[in-house]
């Protein structure tokens, strides 16, 4: 125990130098967490789902979406064909975590399978599920849920070939399984997902000021590019590339698709401009996604424009009615619907499209609309909200400005943690406009 908090302030001194861990250090952080999910989350997950016996399968190169999510730090890939068992006895309290492969997977899991005494891995397989009599067995298929339906044609057909037909009737969907073992986080991820939603916001707050914009010089792209390079020099990933997009006055409100594919690259940001960004890093396997807006100083301001600081808070008070609604048991699309009628009823102009995050940067959990989708989304909106969960919390809100004489959208997206005590957001929000020039702020509530 005393190990873990040296290592765990260790991580939180150095992220917050903006500092990440060198890669041996990183690798240890990846299998201590990964032991804990194995030993301790697993299980309850695996009851709460009603499956005493998951399988995963996946080959080399080729590997389901959960599978990726296991590997020992030191695996980049599975191993030729990969095959994992967990066993659960709830009379026992017990799990076991067996490899049928020809290597220990990890520390974690061991290998079952001596190719010496039985060649065909299919048969070694057999013989585990027979030892244990399994009430279900959870395999990796889903019509909605794509990070749940990892097992490939060709492994699902061979299993079942292999399998008695006595036993294909407990053959079941692991989706609910897998999609709680993506999207719950430990208290430990999430010590270190605040670190990490910081290092994006401080990111966002280096690229939007003057130290990488020059108005009348810089471009949306230049911007873009300048996020990847300091994601690479700092020794992270992302798993998007960055988008920056400008909305100012001389220009009519474009489609939601100009923010993604149909912005003009090379734009130069001049003074007066409303600059956005979509923006998120990869690191210790979880992932963040930011969007934040920043106004570019005219030569005689010193401050935003009041149209432009109401606007912003107009946008959070969206957030504000999101938020509130995030109940435990409730679906997306409950959600979805019931946070757009309150926020319409304000007079307000709400585009709602929230996704899980964390495993995955569009991870698996309750979709909250889509920004086509804004009636609801069959099959992932149709799935509950549980605790220990976070999501990106990306909407905007539509708003006149009678002195631009047009519309503009104010886009936001911010980490936010649902847990046994409500709603809170992982590192904060944007509150209040940067500017370039600027001192950066950010407010935590």
């Amino acid at each position: 125990m005393k190990k873990f908090w040296i290592v765990t302030l260790f991580l939180i001194t150095q992220i917050n130098a903006q500092q990440v861990l060198d890669v041996k250090h990183q690798a240890q952080i990846i299998d201590e967490i990964l032991a804990d999910r194995f030993n301790n989350l697993l299980p309850k997950l695996m009851d709460r789902a009603n499956i005493d016996m998951w399988i995963v399968i996946s080959r080399e190169y080729n590997e389901d979406p959960v599978l990726k999510t296991m590997l020992p730090a030191t695996w980049l890939n599975a191993r030729r064909r990969t095959i994992i068992l967990f066993y659960r006895d709830q009379v026992k309290n017990t799990i076991e975590k067996l490899a049928v492969a020809r290597y220990n997977f990890g520390d974690n899991i061991i290998s079952a399978w001596d190719k010496d005494k039985e060649p065909n891995q299919w048969k070694r397989l057999m013989q585990l599920i027979e030892e244990r009599n399994p009430k279900t067995i959870g395999l990796n298929f889903s019509t909605h849920f794509n990070i749940a339906d990892g097992l490939v044609k060709t492994d699902y057909e061979e299993f079942m070939s292999y399998l008695p037909k006595s036993r294909h009737s407990k053959v079941v969907s692991a989706e609910k399984l897998a999609i709680g073992w993506i999207e719950t986080r430990t208290e430990r991820e999430m010590v270190i997902y605040h670190q990490l939603v910081d290092i994006t916001h401080d990111i966002i707050a280096e690229a939007f000021s003057e130290q990488v914009i020059t108005p009348g010089i810089t471009s949306t792209t230049d911007v873009e590019w300048w996020m990847r390079q300091k994601v690479s020099d700092l020794g992270l990933k992302t798993w998007f590339h960055p988008t920056v997009d400008v909305q100012r006055t001389k220009d009519d409100l474009k489609g939601h698709l100009y923010s993604f594919s149909d912005r003009p690259e090379q734009l130069v940001i001049l003074p007066g401009d409303l600059v956005h960004c979509d923006f998120g890093i990869t690191y210790l396997r979880l992932n963040t996604d930011c969007q934040e807006l920043a106004y570019v100083l005219k030569p005689n301001e010193t401050v935003a424009p009041q149209f432009l600081v109401n606007a912003l808070k107009a946008g959070n008070r969206v957030q504000d009615i999101f938020t509130m609604n995030f109940v435990t048991g409730r679906t997306g699309n409950e959600i979805l619907l019931k946070s757009l009628s309150e926020a319409k009823a304000e007079g307000l102009k709400p585009s709602i499209y929230t996704h899980p995050l964390g495993s995955y940067g569009h991870s698996s959990g309750p979709t909250i609309g889509m920004w086509d989708s804004q009636g609801g989304v069959a099959g992932t909106g149709d799935y509950p909200l549980y605790p220990n969960t976070v999501y990106a919390i990306e909407l905007n809100t539509t708003v006149t400005i009678p002195e631009w004489k047009r519309d503009i959208r104010i886009m936001l997206e911010e980490a936010g943690f649902y847990g046994e005590d409500g709603f809170r957001y992982v590192n904060g929000r944007q509150t209040k406009l940067l500017t370039i020039p600027r001192v950066k702020t950010h407010q935590g509530n």
